[in-house]
């Protein structure tokens, strides 16, 4: 439980990290942007300057000084008109595009939306505009760190989504390791008990004894099976799930204290779905045993058959002490467990047999502290 919460921890301190050097740099970039801001307007106010003198100036004036101001504007787009909007003057436009009468008016209407424009006056009764926009430079200035936090987050996400990949695979390498060595540890101890049975069998031992130790040999072979199932692709048969549940019920309540009621409420007739039958008991007696330990050694607990067209819901609703909201995701982990005694493995065992084995959904279904649980099993007919 402490390792989830600590690894909560590490990713809300990486995103609010995250989120401090992304809100940093469109500050600063923010402060650039506006220092360029004022240094184009005021070279516009210096072009218009220009402009104004070129256009007063007499015939004897050397204006040479004003025309290489104009000349040396090779990054922000002018256009200047007069009083009637009929363009005179245009710099730093596309080129090839000048000669199409809809591209200057369009840029003439974004220069306006841009700024107020810069008035050059010729006489008392005679004006002319000039209009500007932002360069090229600090267009892209204004977008770079959008797109700059773009990529920082696709790469965070492909590197997120390669390590979660990795990890699972990981896991599942341990999860099929583990289980075949169980299967291949349990083999030697059962294949030396049935022979100590068959024995036993032919010296005529107590018959009472033998039943229940052939019982318990019996059991051993299909945990044995469950675990060699685990480490390999599981085959899926039709079978009847009312009796599949039924037989796993019944070994879990033979084994159960008297204060704990079962109760089953399910179709009349066989609902077939395919099933790993030694799986799927697996997953009803691991659901029965947590809610066993939720009720505290007295309450009812009810599993519930509902047969729709398309899927059935196996619903096992206890009354113990509930689950909280928070922990509806983390119960399903491997390691998690509120006991003071056990591994933490059998709901995420049967998270992987219902949902990579079964093409299934298991999950809370509703919960109430102090008032008890439901967990729904969602399988495709």
């Amino acid at each position: 439980m402490n390792i989830y919460k600590h690894k909560q921890r590490w990713q809300f301190i990486l995103f609010i990290t995250a989120v401090i050097i992304g809100i940093a740099s469109l500050l600063y970039t923010n402060q650039l942007v506006e220092k360029m801001s004022l240094e184009e307007q005021k070279k516009a106010e210096m072009l218009a300057e220009a402009w104004t003198q070129i256009v007063n100036s007499s015939e004897n004036t050397n204006l040479d000084f004003y025309a290489g101001v104009i000349e040396s504007n090779v990054n922000i787009p002018v256009i200047v008109t007069d009083t009637l909007n009929n363009i005179l003057f245009t710099r730093n436009l596309d080129s090839a595009r000048l000669e199409k009468p809809r591209y200057v008016t369009r840029m003439l209407k974004k220069m306006r939306e841009h700024a107020n424009p810069i008035i050059i006056p010729l006489s008392p009764l005679e004006k002319q505009y000039l209009y500007y926009s932002k360069s090229k430079l600090l267009m892209q200035l204004t977008y770079y760190p959008y797109i700059q936090l773009g990529v920082v987050l696709l790469f965070i996400l492909v590197a997120y989504f390669a390590f979660r990949t990795s990890r699972k695979f990981e896991q599942n390498q341990v999860w099929v390791g583990m289980s075949k060595e169980t299967a291949h540890q349990l083999g030697t101890p059962i294949s030396s008990l049935m022979a100590w049975l068959e024995m036993m069998k032919i010296r005529n031992g107590d018959k009472e004894m033998l039943v229940e130790l052939e019982k318990d040999i019996k059991r051993l072979e299909k945990i044995t099976e469950r675990f060699s199932k685990i480490g390999s692709r599981p085959v899926l048969l039709k079978e009847n799930i009312i009796a599949v549940i039924d037989t796993a019920v019944n070994y879990i309540k033979a084994r159960t204290s008297d204060k704990i009621k079962f109760s089953l409420r399910m179709p009349s007739g066989d609902i077939t779905v395919p099933l790993n039958t030694a799986l799927f008991e697996w997953v009803i007696e691991n659901l029965c045993k947590n809610a066993i330990d939720a009720l505290q050694g007295e309450g009812e607990i009810e599993i519930a058959v509902s047969d729709f067209t398309q899927v059935i819901y196996v619903d096992i609703r206890d009354t113990g002490k509930g689950i909280p909201k928070s922990m509806f995701l983390a119960i399903f982990r491997p390691g998690f467990t509120t006991k003071k005694k056990g591994w933490g493995l059998g709901l995420s065992l049967a998270k992987r047999i219902v949902e990579e084995y079964h093409d299934g959904k298991i999950f809370v279904h509703q919960s109430e502290m102090n008032k008890g649980s439901v967990i729904r099993i969602v399988l495709k007919k």
